[in-house]
């Protein structure tokens, strides 16, 4: 079956924005007044603002809402990433999307960031133009490894899943392609860390090594 649409994770993917939501939930926590460990912090990894907060609320016996910590955090990741000088689209993802799409390929966005990020960040990088579709795996019941979101992007797509590609950096968001029983690219990116590759049916570290001549051999 040849290949006929590559469904993109985001963060991670196509950019990082982990060490911007760290630097704004640093202020965040430095204006509430409290001490958080590299450890708690580190076990929000993946976790929604809302289970965030509420964790800090509980920890922390802190006074303010949920919403207000999280309209806080918001207002600073906005404003890096706006104005952070590093944050930029991950090195070659820019050239591979566009030979995707010089190519006919078809490119749906399926990424468990909210609507609001993924537009944030389509609009600073100008990547609207090439994509057929996003999905927002916050507005879905089910999130990654639950194979929902890719199912939906390969539907978007309008292709059966023997002719589409997912690119994926997490163990989740792998676990939930190989579910999906859609070939899996592993993007191995310096920030990630701990991450299990063992269920992607191919691992790079180069997005130069996921060009269509390079991968013709799988499909």
């Amino acid at each position: 079956m040849p290949l006929k649409a590559v469904l993109f994770d985001m963060d991670g993917v196509i950019v990082d924005t982990e060490p911007l939501h760290r630097k704004a939930y640093f202020k965040t926590f430095n204006d509430l007044g409290i001490d958080v460990s590299e450890e708690l912090y580190a076990s929000f990894t993946g976790a929604s603002t809302k289970r965030v907060c509420d964790t800090l609320i509980q920890e922390f016996n802190l006074k303010q809402t949920y919403e207000d910590i999280a309209k806080t955090k918001r207002d600073y990741f906005k404003e890096y990433f706006y104005n952070d000088e590093e944050f930029d689209l991950i090195s070659g993802v820019r050239e591979l999307i566009q030979h995707y799409y010089d190519n006919g390929i078809k490119l749906i966005l399926a990424s468990s960031a909210t609507m609001a990020t993924i537009n944030m960040v389509f609009e600073k990088f100008e990547l609207e133009q090439y994509f057929g579709g996003k999905i927002s795996g916050a507005d879905l019941k089910e999130s990654k490894p639950h194979p929902e979101v890719f199912l939906l992007a390969a539907e978007m797509a309008n292709e059966p899943v023997e002719n589409c590609m997912v690119i994926e950096d997490s163990t989740n968001g792998i676990l939930a392609s190989h579910r999906a029983n859609i070939f899996c690219a592993a993007y191995r990116s310096p920030h990630s860390k701990n991450q299990d590759y063992t269920l992607a049916n191919i691992v790079v570290s180069d997005y130069a090594e996921l060009e269509l001549d390079k991968i013709s051999k799988y499909f």
